[in-house]
């Protein structure tokens, strides 16, 4: 084999290499590209007049892509229920209705990860905004470090598999399948590892009920209307605000991109409600005493109607300003894979790759596990954009041949292994050295938080998520079920 052959081989090297170095990964992505475009220019196995072809695809594939219209939506939905104080709320709620139960608080923090997942796949926002709300209240009331900073950092990373999720409307965009039905796919498969998570707290609170001293009697609400009250004010609006999202999306109602405009609209919906419409009122908001003492925003009560819109004003702009950032970091990042991975086939990378797979002498089941064992290691590095943005460009061709027999149908194949590497992904969040929800947490972590406590936690729910993975490559009806029984 000639050395210009084997120049795929050296663009993920390069990349590699320079990934490591903190700058831009939209930058990396392109630059590398685009540098190995000029070097296949010199050599002749690349025609300068094939970049021409590059603007049409970045507009074509990615700005005029109505399917990708959504992610801003639901970026904006998510933060705008952190910043109007409706999680905050809700949290509360939950530590309160599971008071009685072993580990309560690490339970409503998990119950809480999840139904924000199914607002918004920004696990930074989910991590830092839980860290910053029950991590504080969790060392207070004396839990183990440990236990609570795993929990959090699992439960934050949950929003990138349950739907409506970010990185399933980018798989499917790049594996050409539709977002609907791997919305659908993941609902058992996000929510079995939450129930992976709530055993395991329950189990080991039972155990060692020092982990997790209960919530004392004289918090919350003291009578039976009281708590009613809660949960009208706390826990019904956002799983109403959930259920609209994602049944609109599983009853055929509305496509994702349609649903992520009625979460973004509900979302803000509910903010006015809860900023201004009821202050406005006199309605003194209803907070929990989470640290013994009352927990009242400047804004909660009374400021007037202006008073109470101009607030609002100022978190509906500090929302957008957040949503356009993270909106333009993540199509950045699109707009630099797309000319990486063009010039990567342009060089003859996808027909290198088979070329060493079948060289391996891998089956359908031993390229699945070296894939997922790729990615695996890759998270111990790498974000999930990047992971996913650069391994499934290159591996989407084979997939689509694999065949599994009658442990998967032919046609469900590419669904199935979307949702293992989603599921697989979740990983890497949580694995040092480069874990990102274990920097999220320790940026905002009290003090008293040491990291090593931090990389401890974790070791459990990774292992949790690693069992959910088999699971779901054991019995692929976990995942393909639902899809089956709603849209066929």
């Amino acid at each position: 084999m000639e050395l210009v052959e084997l120049l795929p081989v050296f663009m993920f090297a390069v990349l590699g290499a320079l990934l490591f170095t903190g700058y831009p990964v939209a930058f990396i992505l392109g630059g590398v590209g685009l540098a190995f475009g000029i070097i296949g220019i010199l050599t002749g196995e690349f025609l300068f007049i094939q970049f021409k072809l590059l603007p049409s695809r970045i507009f074509g594939g990615i700005m005029e892509n109505l399917i990708l219209t959504a992610i801003p939506m639901f970026i904006f939905m998510g933060t705008m229920l952190e910043r109007s104080g409706i999680a905050r709320d809700l949290l509360n709620c939950l530590q309160v209705l599971m008071r009685r139960i072993p580990g309560g608080l690490a339970l409503a923090v998990t119950i809480m990860g999840t139904i924000l997942a199914a607002t918004t796949g920004i696990i930074g926002a989910s991590v830092i905004m839980m860290s910053l709300l029950a991590l504080p209240v969790m060392i207070e009331r004396n839990y183990n470090h440990s236990l609570a900073t795993g929990t959090i950092a699992a439960s934050g990373t949950l929003g990138i598999l349950i739907p409506p999720s970010i990185m399933l409307v980018i798989m499917a965009d790049l594996l050409s399948r539709s977002v609907g039905n791997l919305f659908v796919a993941a609902v058992f498969p996000g929510l079995i590892l939450a129930g992976l998570y709530v055993t395991y707290i329950v189990i080991r609170c039972t155990l060692n009920p020092r982990l997790a001293p209960p919530l004392q009697d004289d918090i919350g609400p003291q009578s039976t209307l009281g708590v009613i009250v809660m949960i009208l004010r706390s826990f019904v609006p956002p799983v109403v605000l959930i259920a609209l999202v994602l049944g609109s999306i599983l009853g055929g109602f509305a496509t994702p991109t349609e649903a992520a405009g009625v979460g973004a609209m509900g979302a803000v919906l509910l903010g006015v409600i809860n900023l201004v419409i009821l202050p406005s009122l006199g309605v003194e908001e209803f907070h929990l005493r989470a640290a013994g003492e009352v927990d009242l925003d400047d804004h909660a009560v009374g400021g007037g109607f202006w008073a109470e819109l101009t607030h609002f004003g100022s978190v509906l702009k500090d929302v957008v300003d957040r949503t356009m950032l993270t909106n333009a970091m993540i199509f950045g990042i699109f707009i630099g894979a797309t000319l990486f991975s063009y010039i990567f086939r342009a060089l003859g990378g996808d027909d290198l790759v088979i070329d060493m797979v079948n060289a391996m002498g891998f089956g359908p089941w031993g390229l699945l596990f070296f894939i997922l064992g790729l990615v695996f290691i890759l998270g111990f590095f790498f974000d999930w954009i990047e992971i996913t943005l650069i391994v499934l460009p290159v591996f989407a061709p084979i997939i689509a041949q694999l065949d599994f027999g009658d442990h998967v149908d032919k046609f469900e194949v590419t669904y199935w292994f979307a949702i293992l590497l989603a599921v697989n992904l979740q990983t890497s969040f949580l694995t040092p050295p480069f874990g990102f929800a274990l920097f999220y947490m320790k940026a905002v972590a009290p003090k008293s938080v040491k990291i090593q406590e931090i990389y401890a936690g974790i070791i459990p729910f990774v292992l949790l998520q690693l069992i959910g993975l088999a699971l779901v490559i054991s019995f692929p009806d976990i995942a393909l079920w639902l899809p089956r029984v709603l849209l066929n």
